[in-house]
């Protein structure tokens, strides 16, 4: 039996992650070719299976990656060799997102195709940025139109008079290298000189900046202060009301740009809390969580765990990797019998909890150290321990536990490696851009970082989770490094938000 293919158009939305529909994560997740324009928030492309063949378009107004007619026919293809292909476009991809055009395409060749709508950036981008396209006060109409006509025509097909001369709000996208002939034009056309208009650029996402002026006087503001697409702009009465229901760009972490070292899967917790504040966050992943070398033994011990007094947990990532093992084993939570279980911190403590066990000892101090003082607290002496760890862990909780009596062993559960790909570019980003902080929740990610050879950013700190990920920090660097002195996820926030208050 043939295998019929399929084509998502899909819309990704202004740029914020939190503004991607399910539908449209949904067709990204199933996608066996995935072909992409420079989206905002490039997070999206990690969501893809496993083997999804990926395809960057690159779209921008100055170059395209792929010409519209070879993308065309790249999708045609594709969904021709039965395969569930996903054109994701940013924000909506019917609002002068060539949507048309390539539905066009599919329906002419007879293959099956769905248009999945995303939120555009000529609403999203004045929301965030504080303005309401529509407000009872001043409007009760909205035009939207592009600044970046088809090259090929000679005049502008676009009616400026009536453009000018039409009630209500007047928005328009990819017009800033157009940006000072759009404004004489709807003068000429009768608009008032002094009408506010306001453009937003990234509208959305960390590197989300607006800027005010008239139709006057906004060209001379965008090239003073080098303002670039890609841009959303709005003509009209309604960007006076920005100055009361400016909402996004009022958060604390605005503006600072962050880099997030964990591996890429749990990056989205310090990811997502950094974004909430208004950063502009950066995941570059430097390692990735890998099985044990020797995963029978791994397997086994996992097995015998049963036979265990105490089950100790230090990561999150040895608490899924052996409660993976444990569930391919057994197939009831019972079969792991009674041992008690004490956690590193509250990161690991949680992740336990989301398979329904009781953490029995969590110590005050959320390190090796801290563990150890927990447990000199209770008596150990003779008792098994079974240690859930990743293989390069320094071992001073296994020799102090020894000490005082305790028998331990060392299940091995993971191993951390480099992380060798970029598929968003964020160390390129990073080299060209620079940062105001870099955070590291781990040794680990400190020593791999520095590995990449990307040099420090001028004016960057390092934003380090505890003491043994700051001393880690010190050994390859002489720059400035804020500790977390609670040492998780929450207390490093914590920890930033301070550093960036001074």
């Amino acid at each position: 039996m043939i295998k019929k293919g399929i084509c998502y158009l899909v819309g990704a939305g202004p740029g914020d992650v939190g503004l991607v529909t399910l539908k449209a994560k949904a067709c990204i997740e199933k996608c066996d070719v995935l072909v992409y324009d420079a989206l905002s928030s490039p997070e999206l492309v990690s969501w893809t299976k496993k083997g999804c063949e990926l395809i960057f378009a690159g779209k921008r107004a100055a170059a395209h990656a792929i010409p519209q007619d070879q993308i065309n026919d790249i999708i045609v293809e594709k969904t021709l060799e039965g395969k569930i292909v996903t054109r994701l476009k940013g924000g909506d991809p019917m609002i002068f997102g060539r949507g048309g055009e390539e539905a066009s395409e599919l329906a002419d060749a007879g293959v099956e195709f769905e248009i999945v709508p995303g939120i555009s950036s000529t609403i999203a981008g004045p929301a965030y940025a504080g303005i309401p396209v529509t407000h009872r006060d001043h409007c009760s109409q909205l035009t939207i139109f592009t600044g970046h006509e088809d090259p090929t025509k000679e005049d502008t097909s676009l009616d400026f008079e009536q453009l000018a001369k039409a009630p209500g709000t007047k928005v328009f996208v990819m017009g800033v290298a157009r940006l000072r002939g759009i404004c004489e034009r709807f003068i000429k056309g009768g608009a008032s000189p002094s009408t506010p208009i306001a453009l937003t650029r990234w509208a959305t996402t960390g590197k989300h900046r607006t800027i005010e002026g008239t139709l006057t006087t906004i060209a001379d503001i965008a090239e003073e202060q080098n303002f670039k697409s890609p841009a959303v702009a709005v003509v009209g009465n309604v960007v006076t009301e920005r100055k009361k229901i400016n909402w996004f760009e009022t958060k604390p972490l605005f503006g600072k740009r962050i880099v997030v070292t964990r591996t890429r899967e749990q990056a989205g917790e310090l990811s997502r809390q950094l974004g909430n504040l208004g950063a502009d966050v950066v995941e570059l992943p430097t390692i990735r969580i890998e099985h044990p070398k020797d995963k029978n033994d791994f397997a086994q011990m996992v097995a015998d765990a049963h036979t265990y007094d105490w089950l100790i947990f230090t990561s999150p990532n040895g608490v899924e990797k052996f409660f993976d093992a444990f569930y391919a084993t057994y197939q009831d939570a019972r079969s792991l019998g009674g041992p008690r279980i004490a956690a590193i911190g509250p990161s690991t403590e949680a992740k336990i909890r989301e398979y329904r066990f009781t953490v029995d000892l969590l110590p005050e101090k959320f390190v090796a150290e801290g563990l150890i003082e927990a447990f000199k607290k209770i008596n150990v002496e003779h008792q098994k321990l079974l240690w859930v760890k990743a293989e390069e862990t320094r071992d001073v909780l296994y020799h102090e536990l020894m000490n005082i009596g305790a028998i331990v062993d060392s299940c091995l559960a993971y191993r951390t490696v480099p992380e060798t790909s970029d598929p968003t570019g964020a160390a390129q980003r990073l080299a060209d851009e620079g940062a105001d902080m870099i955070t590291f929740t781990s040794g680990s990610t400190v020593e791999n970082f520095f590995k990449l050879g990307i040099p420090w950013p001028e004016n960057c700190v390092a934003g380090s989770i505890g003491p043994v990920t700051s001393k880690t920090f010190a050994a390859h660097s002489s720059e400035t490094c804020i500790e977390s002195p609670k040492h998780d996820i929450p207390g490093l926030v914590k920890a930033i938000l301070k550093h960036f208050a001074k």
